[in-house]
């Protein structure tokens, strides 16, 4: 099924993605309380895509028809499942160790090595620019983590590690963009992820009381609400164009690390936020350059 043509409205776009990114923290949120309440991790992250899964299902239902809800390539959706419950768990569990905004902070360095990869997954060239952006983008996490100027927190590496998981499973994603429908493409993920999580939980069940249950349930609404946002947004702007304000997403987990937790970055994070942002916002401008006929741009990434 091909995907769906993209209208002009970009404002429209703009506007669903700020949403996307006002309401993704708060799935920061419900995973970190249910991490203090000793939930098992790997619990969290089943219930992030069994409960996503569920929820999906009706939309996959109406985009792709019976033979919709059946993963197509399956060994890749496989792929992406895997992925994306190791961004996942990696994630949740950095939260155990850090306030919601480091470990966001940290985790932006996911465009970093989508460039840094695109040449040996998708055959992508990737012009010395850009390389350059990548090594300083890289140079703003160290200043965020700052080995040696501050005690080891095992969430850094997790943050890192969930960064790295999610940047293989946006290029996967790339790699098989156009197959179908973005909703059905995501509901796939979830069924490979759930699968996969439903294996692992087994060995680390816990009884969740009927609070948790509904948090369980929040969290699948919450995920499945900020990622149909972003999946309308690309159908009314272009991706080059609304990748910046995805990183409004910063500004909402500092409000809700604070507001929930009480934690706010030091100057050190916000320092290192703006080189990986800078830098990530550079990558996407070349990004754009590279894809413009070159009698029009002058130049070569």
């Amino acid at each position: 099924m091909p995907a769906p043509t993209t209208s002009s409205h970009p404002l429209l776009g703009i506007g669903l993605m700020l949403a996307a990114m006002a309401i993704l923290p708060f799935l920061d949120v419900v995973a970190k309380f249910l991490g203090q309440q000793n939930m098992p991790i790997v619990e969290i992250v089943w219930a992030r895509l069994f409960f996503g899964m569920l929820i999906t299902l009706p939309v996959a239902w109406k985009y792709g028809g019976p033979r919709g809800l059946l993963p197509d390539p399956f060994w890749m959706h496989t792929w992406r499942g895997i992925f994306l419950c190791g961004a996942t768990f990696f994630f949740f569990w950095a939260l155990k160790f850090l306030p919601i905004a480091d470990t966001l902070a940290i985790f932006f360095v996911q465009p970093l090595i989508v460039t840094l990869l695109s040449p040996l997954v998708l055959g992508e060239k990737v012009g010395i620019r850009r390389w350059i952006a990548v090594l300083v983008g890289f140079v703003g996490t160290l200043v965020i983590i700052r080995p040696g100027f501050q005690e080891f927190n095992p969430g850094m590496l997790m943050a890192l590690a969930a960064g790295t998981s999610l940047a293989i499973y946006m290029l996967l994603t790339r790699k098989m963009s156009g197959r179908a429908h973005p909703m059905v493409t995501t509901f796939h993920t979830n069924v490979a992820g759930s699968v996969l999580m439903s294996v692992a939980v087994i060995f680390f069940w816990q009884a969740p009381t009927l609070e948790q249950w509904g948090l369980f349930l929040l969290l699948g609404l919450i995920a499945t609400a900020g990622h149909s946002l972003i999946v309308k947004a690309y159908d009314h702007a272009e991706a080059s164009l609304l990748a910046p304000f995805a990183y409004a997403e910063m500004i909402m987990a500092v409000v809700a690390g604070w507001y929930f937790f009480g934690d706010f970055p030091d100057r050190w994070t916000f320092l290192g936020v703006g080189i990986l942002i800078s830098c990530a916002l550079y990558i996407s401008y070349r990004e754009r350059v590279r894809r413009l006929p070159a009698s029009v741009t002058g130049e070569h990434s």
